[in-house]
Formats: structure tokens, sequence, C-alpha cells
């Protein structure tokens, strides 16, 4: 277990999180004052149970809220209410869940102006905790945590005066399925997250198949239950996956630009700001259109490419950040060596190296509209599962069945 604002996690959700809230500042710039008016202190999120399953069903919404920075959790009319002080060890956090709805049936809550995750659990419910730090989470890739055995899962949200961004996510693990949705003001509703027919169990058998011990991401109950797979990251970190998992594509690529050019042009609406990449010795290096050096990577391990953090560290600036993100979504999808013009925004070359992520690789095989979280910049050319509106009406999840 670990804490909201200190966990591990954090290596994976910061990224996502950031470009989160930097697209709702550039949204907020872009929409000036008509959107700011638009959006209401809380919008209702309907919850619509199709999973087939019988067991009771328990909602979370727990994040910061914006206007104060304050953690907390927010009840089923969308009131606010802040975590109290934590322990060493940690202390139980107040019941904060919300009844979801019965199998077939649907449940309207509302949400507020709120940065955080949107937890479901089905049959039990979650155990949370606070520490000195803030609000610990479930860690299901170590043993011990107490929701182990939990079927569970989450969505991460937005809601600013800018509007709503609303995702599914799979940058931890993949695990209950469910769909996210947004209505427009004109009417319309715009969704994702769905898997194709079979695609949930299809993901587990996928995952066994690869060489390597991709299969090990897999974590089951003792009476047999799937109850989900772990991200190659979390994967390397529990020993499930090598750590070496990903070298042999990481050296081809640090031979490639020893030699040759790459070309990074992270902003899509500023063609001309090009930044050009070279392996000297221990570092890649990475030059302006003047020649000077603006920033360098040592190479990465496979932990900082799936992680997409450490050794390719994305901070929330102009250039590296934005630098590292093309990077990262470079290695996850292999593209790096097929195209030195990066980033590679079409998805015919992605994931076609034998040497690839291949839980991110089967997870988009297996979505209705091949759109995913699978890793913290999977949205590098707009591949991410988000929903996004600046004058939202009604905010949707849908649990999907899982066989």
């Amino acid at each position: 277990m670990r804490s909201w604002s200190v966990s591990p996690q954090k290596k994976l959700l910061a990224p996502l999180a950031a470009a989160l809230l930097v697209a709702a500042g550039l949204t907020a710039t872009a929409a000036a004052t008509p959107a700011t008016a638009a959006v209401p202190s809380t919008v209702p999120l309907t919850f619509t149970n199709n999973s087939g399953r019988g067991e009771p069903v328990y909602l979370y919404n727990l994040g910061t809220l914006l206007s104060t920075g304050q953690q907390g959790w927010a009840d089923a009319n969308g009131t606010f209410h802040p975590w109290p002080a934590g322990g060493n060890p940690p202390t139980p956090a107040p019941d904060a869940s919300i009844a979801g709805p019965a199998v077939g049936h649907s449940t309207t809550i509302r949400i507020p102006k709120f940065s955080g995750r949107i937890y479901f659990s089905y049959g039990q419910k979650l155990v949370f905790k606070l520490t000195t730090g803030g609000l610990v989470q479930p860690a299901v890739q170590n043993p011990s945590d107490p929701n182990r055995n939990i079927l569970f899962n989450w969505s991460e949200y937005t809601l600013n005066d800018a509007g709503l961004w609303l995702n599914s996510t799979q940058v931890d693990m993949f695990s209950a399925p469910y769909a996210v949705g947004v209505k427009r003001a004109d009417g319309t509703t715009a969704s994702t997250g769905h898997l194709k027919p079979g695609g949930y169990s299809g993901l587990f058998t996928a995952l066994k198949s690869k060489p390597g011990g991709w299969g090990n991401l897999i974590q089951t109950r003792s009476d047999g239950t799937i109850l989900r797979a772990l991200s190659p990251g979390h994967g390397i970190e529990t020993g499930a996956l090598a750590k070496t998992v990903m070298d042999d594509y990481i050296n081809r690529v640090w031979r490639k630009y020893s030699t040759s050019t790459l070309t990074v042009t992270p902003f899509a609406d500023q063609p001309n700001t090009k930044y050009f990449g070279r392996v000297s010795g221990t570092a890649m290096n990475f030059t302006n259109s003047a020649g000077a050096v603006v920033t360098s990577f040592q190479r990465p391990d496979a932990d900082s490419v799936f992680g997409c953090y450490k050794l390719l560290d994305a901070p929330n600036d102009l250039v590296r950040g934005p630098i590292s993100r093309t990077l990262c979504a470079g290695y996850n999808r292999s593209t790096l060596l097929v195209n030195p013009n990066q980033p590679d925004t079409g998805a015919a070359n992605f994931y076609q190296d034998a040497v690839t992520n291949q839980y991110a690789r089967e997870i988009h095989a297996r979505m209705a509209d091949s759109k995913a979280y699978a890793f913290a910049f999977d949205d590098v050319g707009h591949h991410e599962s988000l929903v996004n509106d600046g004058n939202p009406q009604q905010a949707y999840v849908t649990l999907d069945p899982l066989n």
C-alpha cells in the first residue's frame, strides 16, 4: 500500500495526470469565458452495471479538490469531505463507499470539480488507510495488500472550469472492464473503453502465450477467478517480468542512433519545432535547430520505458518533457527503429517488433475502438481512451461483462 502523494505508483500515473492538467489548461486558454461559465459545480455521472455479476458493487470518488488543493472524497451528492489526519502506522480512512448499481441497473452520483479516481469493486469494499503523508491506495503488486484478492478497477478524471476529461486506464493493471462516456450540449454522446467480444478473457490467453514471462503478470484468486494482469512496470517491480525484457530493442535503438539522427517533432501544431538526437558515448543528446544541446538521456532500462520515468523522466516543461514523452511512446510501441521521425502517430508500425510492450499491444488489439491507456504516454498521437467536453451535460461509466 502507498500514499496518494508519495506512492511508487506515481511513476506511472503522474505523466497521465500531468497530461490531463496540461490539456485542461490549454483548453481553458482557448475556450475563455463562455466555457468557464458553462461548467457547473457538479456534473451527474451514471454508473450502469452490465457486468452480469451478482455481487454488490461499491463506488468511491477520491482525489483533490481543485479549488483548495485538499485531498479527500466526494459523496453521492458531490459534496467534498477532506481526509482527517493519518498516522504511522496508517489509520483506517472514513468509509467513503457509495452503493453501486445492481446488475442490470444504473446509479447516478454527482462529481465535483475534482482531479482523481473513481474506484469500483465487486463483492467487497476496498480498504483505504491514511498516513501522515496522505491516502494509502491499493497496491496489488504487493501480495500482502488487503485489496489483493478483490476484483476492482478505477477510472481517472478531471473536472474543472474548462470541462471534463474522463478516461479508462490500464496504466497500472488490466482488470474488470468498463467504458466511459460524456454527453455533450448538442445531445450527442462520446464513449470509449469497450472491449471487443471475447476481449477480456482473450487478453489473458494472449499474455500466457507470449514467451518471456508475460503470463506471469496475471493474478488469480484462490477460487480460480482471474483478477487482473499487472502492468509490465509492476511486473518488473515484483519480479514477475525480467528486468532485461526490453534490452535487445533498446540496444538496437542505441546502435542505430550512434550513426544516424532521430528527429523529434513533439508538438503537432508546431511543425518547425524539432529536436535532433544522436548517441555519443553513454548519452543520447538532443540539439535544437541551432545545434545547441537542450537535453540528454542515458540509455534507459525496461522499467524506465514501461513507467516513462527514471531515465525517461518527463518534467512538465516545453523541451525535455515533450521529447521524453515521444521517446517513451516510441520505445513502448517499438517504432524507433522503423521511423527516424518521431512521434510515429499512425498505428501501422506499432508493436511490430518481436521485442515490444506485449501488454500494451494485446490491450489495444482487443479494444473496440483500438483506444487504451496501456502506458502513461499512450496519448501521444491520440491513441488514448479518453472522452473530453468543455460543456459536459452528463458523464457515464458502464461496467462491462468479464466473459
